[in-house]
């Protein structure tokens, strides 16, 4: 038996990145990008993907003619994501950095923050130096888009232990909620043949209202609230919670 650590843990992302980014995942985002009015940009803009992953965003935004960087913290999805453009003749910059530091003032059109990946840092201070990073990082009049499981849809989904097969591996994820709905945790269990792997995340959830507010303490403006990404009002048959807002001149 095997344990890995949070979301900083490498290992973590190597075990479990089959069930967190399946190839179903990856032809879903290409669906979104080919659809959604959220996820359509000017032709060549300047991307950034912040928390990139294992580029499921990056690489079909380059090859839709994008200039794309993507920030992750982890080698191996980095590494992934570089693989992963190479075999799609996809250019993207990669850079390895921690969100809170990450620096490059005024140098995208876009900034992105998909699947739930805001959130993570133990101090809610550091959650919000994300932000004001995002915020420095877009040009005037640039827009940040950012995608996460809200609050509300949350407090309908938290279930019984959620269990997952892909092949002859099985996983169960049990989510706890802590601190009267301030943050979540999920305790993650993978079986493959006789070895058994855990992990234990634990990330602040947000409702509609906090994420708002917290974008516009960051200097955001014209701040919108979506429950999904065809931009479906956010209400009780919301699917997601995606934020649009734009940085002022």
């Amino acid at each position: 038996m095997t344990r890995t650590g949070g979301f900083q843990d490498d290992d973590f992302w190597t075990e479990f990145h089959d069930f967190l980014f399946s190839e179903q995942r990856h032809a879903q985002t290409e669906e979104l990008l080919d659809t959604s009015p959220l996820l359509t940009f000017p032709a060549g803009a300047r991307v950034l993907d912040l928390c990139c992953g294992p580029g499921v965003f990056t690489v079909p935004l380059a090859r839709r003619g994008h200039d794309v960087t993507g920030v992750d913290l982890s080698p191996a999805m980095l590494d992934r994501a570089r693989k992963r453009a190479a075999d799609a003749d996809a250019q993207v910059t990669y850079v390895r950095a921690d969100a809170r530091v990450f620096e490059a003032p005024g140098a995208f059109d876009v900034v992105l923050n998909m699947f739930t990946s805001f959130g993570y840092f133990e101090d809610p201070a550091d959650n919000a130096r994300v932000l004001h990073r995002m915020y420095a990082c877009l040009t005037p009049g640039g827009t940040l888009v950012l995608d996460v499981a809200g609050k509300e849809l949350l407090a309908r989904k938290v279930t019984p232990p959620k269990v997952v097969r892909r092949g002859e591996d099985l996983m169960v994820q049990t989510d706890t909620v802590l601190d009267e709905w301030a943050r979540l945790r999920s305790d993650w269990v993978l079986v493959r043949g006789e070895q058994v792997t855990r992990a234990t995340l634990v990330w602040f959830v947000y409702s509609a209202v906090e994420l708002r507010r917290m974008v516009e303490e960051a200097g955001f403006s014209r701040v919108e609230i979506f429950g999904g990404f065809d931009g479906r009002p956010y209400d009780e048959n919301a699917e997601r919670l995606v934020l649009r807002a734009v940085r002022g001149a």
